[in-house]
C-alpha cells in the first residue's frame, strides 16, 4: 500500500509521463493530418528532469511509472530514460505504451535497459483501415513490433484498440481470435473530445455482448498492471480480454494516478483541465523535498471523478498532449 492518498483516501501509486507531444502516425480521433504546432523544446523536460520527478514519487511511496507521448520511441535517447528510472529505490515497475511502428527496433534495448511492459496501440489489422484510421501505412512495422516485444520478453504485450463504431466495430472477431492464441488485447471506449469530438461511441455492454456470442461467457482473469482495465479470458484462451470504459462504466473510484504532461504540467484528472506546473520550479531548483511537496499539491486537487459528460475545458485538447 503506498503511502500517498488523496482527500478521497484513494492510493495514488501510479505516475504516467508522456516524453513528446510528436507522434509519427496520425490517427484521427487523436490528431489532425497536419499534425499540431508542436510545443517549443525547452517546454519539455530533460529527462534528468523527469528522473527527478520519479525520484520525489517513489520517495512518497508511489511505485509504477508509465511513458507515454505522442509517440515516446520518436523522442531521442528514451532508452537512456529508461536505465535512469531503472535505478530509482522503490519503483517496482517500468512500462510503455507505443504505437509499435519503431517498436522492433528498440526492444532488445529498452528490454536491456529495465522495461518491463509495454502496451501496443492497433486498431485493425486490414492494412488498408489501418491506413485510413493512421494517416500511415505502417501496419507491417507494428505488427513486426509487437512479435520482437513478445519474444524479448516485455510481457505481457497488452494491445490497446480503440473501437469506433462504423469504422473498425467489425473486427471484434479478428481480435477476440488473438486473445485465444495467447494475445492480451484491451477494447478501449473512444473518449468524446479534441479530435474524437462528435465520434460516435460503442459501450462495454456492447462490445461484451458481441464477444460472447462469438466465443462464450467471458470469465473474470487477472494481469500485471496498475491500470483501469477490467480482464477476462475465455474458456480455453491463452490471453485475455480487457475493457476499459471511462464514459459509460467510469472507474474515478478506483482511480490511482497522476499524469505528467508533455508540457511538464502534473494533472490530476486526465479529463478535467485543473494542472500543477512542475516545470518552472525544476528550472528554478527545485529540490527533492520541493518536487515532493509539488506532487503532494497535484494529489490533493485530485477531484472525485471526472467531468467528461460536461465536456469543460476538453474541447480543444488533444491525448498526443496529455499522454491519456
Amino acid at each position: 500500500m503506498t503511502g500517498l492518498s488523496d482527500s478521497f483516501q484513494r492510493p495514488i501509486n501510479y505516475l504516467r509521463i508522456s516524453v513528446t507531444d510528436q507522434c509519427n502516425l496520425r490517427c484521427f480521433y487523436c490528431m489532425p493530418e497536419k499534425g499540431l504546432p508542436l510545443l517549443p523544446k525547452g517546454h519539455l523536460l530533460t529527462y534528468e528532469e523527469m528522473a527527478l520527478v520519479v525520484r520525489a514519487a517513489a520517495g512518497l511511496g508511489m511505485t509504477r511509472v508509465r511513458l507515454t507521448g505522442g509517440e515516446p520511441l520518436v523522442r531521442a535517447g528514451l532508452v537512456d530514460l529508461v536505465s535512469m528510472l531503472s535505478r530509482i529505490d522503490g519503483l517496482e515497475d517500468i512500462s510503455l505504451t507505443t504505437n509499435g511502428v519503431l517498436l522492433a527496433d528498440f526492444a532488445p534495448a529498452l528490454k536491456r535497459a529495465g522495461l518491463k511492459r509495454v502496451n501496443v496501440s492497433l486498431d485493425t489489422f486490414d492494412p488498408q483501415l489501418f491506413r485510413r484510421i493512421t494517416g500511415r501505412d505502417r501496419l507491417r512495422a507494428v505488427l513486426e513490433g509487437i512479435a520482437a516485444a513478445r519474444e524479448i520478453g516485455l510481457n505481457p504485450v497488452k494491445i490497446n484498440t480503440v473501437v469506433i463504431p462504423g469504422v473498425n466495430d467489425n473486427e471484434f472477431l479478428a481480435f477476440g481470435q488473438k486473445s485465444m492464441e495467447g494475445w492480451h488485447v484491451r477494447f478501449i471506449e473512444l473518449m468524446p473530445f479534441g479530435q474524437g469530438r462528435g465520434l460516435p461511441t460503442l459501450s462495454v455492454s456492447q462490445m461484451v455482448a458481441s464477444l460472447e456470442e462469438a466465443f462464450g461467457p467471458l470469465i473474470p482473469a487477472t494481469t500485471s498492471g496498475g491500470g483501469p482495465a477490467r480482464y477476462f479470458r475465455f474458456l480455453g484462451a491463452r490471453g485475455t480480454i480487457g475493457f476499459i470504459s471511462p464514459v459509460t462504466q467510469h472507474f474515478c473510484f478506483a482511480c490511482n494516478r497522476l499524469r505528467l504532461t508533455s508540457a511538464g504540467r502534473l494533472r490530476p484528472c486526465l479529463l478535467q483541465e485543473e494542472e500543477v506546473d512542475m516545470r518552472v520550479p525544476l528550472r528554478n531548483g527545485a529540490s527533492l523535498g520541493e518536487v515532493k511537496d509539488i506532487i503532494r499539491t497535484a494529489v490533493a486537487r485530485k477531484p472525485l471523478k471526472h467531468c467528461l459528460e460536461e465536456r469543460k475545458g476538453l474541447e480543444e485538447e488533444c491525448m498526443a498532449r496529455l499522454g491519456g
